[in-house]
């Protein structure tokens, strides 16, 4: 058993585990399970930022303004990052398969009423149905593969899963802008009705019927449930709104600051209350003492918030520096996806016979090596120039998102995988949270502080910018000196700002290298999956 599993005092019950004399191959239903599980994560993750690319057309329609219109993404990432760490308790309440059909037939339906969306409100009701229903998707599917697979067989799942993870938020916002440029915006949402029926028929086949445990009910950890919805809901409206609300300058985010801190501490009071009173919590918080699971917990924050804060990144740049639309821009982003598809058949193989640490240390430091590349813009970079460094970040998403899968599975006993696949995609989401707040904090204040030292070094009066403007004036005036001088001098403003710009953009890939490269020594503290486990759960 699991340093976590001992440290437990087996409150789980016998059945949440999967009996230790299965098969050594799954069966049809069990393949059938895991993709039905794969797809619901690809689904949930695409919803993410499908409409990201889409967000101008949808606010122009609804009547929202551009503040206002934030709420359709932030809606859906807060309800779906407490939906993710309620997961496993609501799977042991209803059991798995009831627990994902409801969830997949509710998304269906907050799908519909966003597609259908003529206001703001309704559209925000909509997102933060869509995202409680996806977030049960998405750490269900770590639960099925540890669950339905045999060891041997697991790599496969994982792979599949982790596949999931990096292609659905690069996919999104390509597929969102070729949905709005060509269709509707509409059908960014109606797309899920097919694929949520393909879902269900893989669900009602693939997986069992299980017995729910409405028992817990009477006895649930309401200290915890209470925690985590207002703990982690607060505390992600405070990280995707900081910025926009100047941070602590602003009451709303005090007040929601202050709610998050009674909300972790309502969370803390209810793993000991329920540790006194031998019941289960609603999450083993205490799993993230075993050594390897807190750090993969760790590093999943960072990749995270890597993974989002760049995916935000680098279309913003070729959107406002390169002037590409939002279709280009997902095409250049699209790339990162290219080595995980061609790498994912390799995965079994390097899970068997390469140590896992040095797969995520590896995945870390092409993470690192391609913020680096970018490290060093110039107003004259495109798209073209972002090849290689998408490239080598694909690989790094790949070895680190993948492996980092592997080991969580395999760091904690089964009756645990539905908490650890909590935690560990509940990581992953807040780390990007913390990502995006990184980026629109550090954009905002890099590009003021370089626009007053390229003010200070090039001024209108010095030798430098007296020539750039004489050249400028004559290029605009056309024969006219003082319309020449007043043109020259507002091109002089915009050409200072862009330059700004960029080394604003440049200095944020440089600080998100710098971070994934303090990380790898984490790599250490993780324990090398045990020979003859190297591809399931510990058990």
């Amino acid at each position: 058993m699991s340093a976590a599993s001992a440290g437990a005092g087996g409150a789980r019950q016998p059945g949440q585990a999967q009996r230790s004399g299965r098969a050594e191959r799954a069966d049809s239903g069990a393949w059938l399970a895991v993709a039905a599980g794969t797809i619901g994560s690809f689904m949930a993750l695409l919803d993410v930022s499908i409409v990201n690319a889409s967000l101008p057309t949808i606010q122009g329609e609804i009547g929202a303004t551009g503040t206002e219109g934030t709420w359709i993404s932030t809606a859906y990432l807060v309800s779906e990052i407490v939906m993710i760490a309620l997961a496993g308790w609501f799977q042991r309440l209803l059991g798995l398969r009831r627990f994902l059909l409801a969830a997949t037939i509710l998304f269906i339906a907050f799908s519909m009423v966003c597609g259908v969306s003529t206001s703001l409100a309704q559209m925000v009701i909509g997102r933060v149905g869509q995202g409680f229903t996806g977030g049960a998707m998405i750490p269900t599917a770590m639960t099925i593969v540890s669950t339905r697979l045999p060891p041997r067989q697991q790599p496969v799942g994982v792979a599949l899963f982790g596949i999931t993870a990096v292609l659905g938020p690069v996919i999104g916002p390509l597929l969102g802008g070729w949905l709005t440029e060509n269709i509707s915006w509409h059908y960014a949402f109606f797309l899920n009705l097919p694929v949520s029926i393909v879902l269900i028929a893989l669900l009602a086949i693939g997986l069992p019927a299980q017995k729910g445990r409405p028992e817990l009910l009477a006895n649930a950890d309401w200290w915890g449930i209470f925690g985590l919805a207002v703990g982690l809901g607060c505390l992600t409206v405070v990280l995707e709104e900081g910025q926009r609300e100047r941070w602590f300058e602003s009451e709303l985010i005090l007040q929601l600051t202050a709610c998050s801190v009674v909300g972790f501490i309502a969370l803390a009071i209810g793993q000991f209350t329920a540790a006194s009173k031998k019941r289960e919590p609603v999450v083993y918080l205490r799993i993230l003492r075993q050594r390897t699971f807190g750090m993969v917990f760790l590093i999943s924050l960072v990749v995270g918030g890597a993974l989002y804060g760049l995916l935000y990144l680098i279309p913003q740049y070729l959107a406002n520096v390169a002037g590409y639309n939002s279709l280009q821009a997902g095409y250049v982003v699209l790339l990162s996806g290219i080595p995980a598809v061609c790498m994912m058949p390799l995965f079994p193989l390097l899970a068997r016979t390469v140590d896992i640490r040095a797969l995520i240390a590896l995945g870390l430091l092409c993470f690192a090596g391609s913020c680096y590349l970018n490290a060093f813009l110039t107003p004259d970079v495109v798209g073209e120039n972002f090849v290689w460094p998408q490239i080598l970040r694909g690989f790094g998403q790949y070895f680190c998102m993948l492996f980092l899968n592997q080991a969580a599975t395999s760091s904690v006993g089964k009756e645990y995988a539905e908490d650890a696949a909590g935690l560990f995609n509940g990581a992953r989401n807040l780390g990007g949270s913390f990502g995006l707040a990184l980026v629109s904090t550090l954009q905002e204040r890099r590009t003021t502080l370089h626009l007053q030292q390229v003010g200070e070094s090039i001024t209108a009066n010095s030798p430098r910018g007296q020539d750039y403007l004489g050249g400028l004036a004559s290029q605009l005036g056309f024969g006219d000196a003082a319309t020449g001088l007043q043109r020259a001098i507002g091109a002089f403003g915009r050409e200072v700002e862009r330059q700004a710009t960029v080394m604003a953009y440049s200095d944020l890939f440089w600080i998100f290298g710098v971070i994934l490269l303090c990380t790898i020594p984490l790599v250490l503290f993780l324990k090398p999956l045990p020979q003859g486990q190297k591809a399931g759960p510990a058990t």
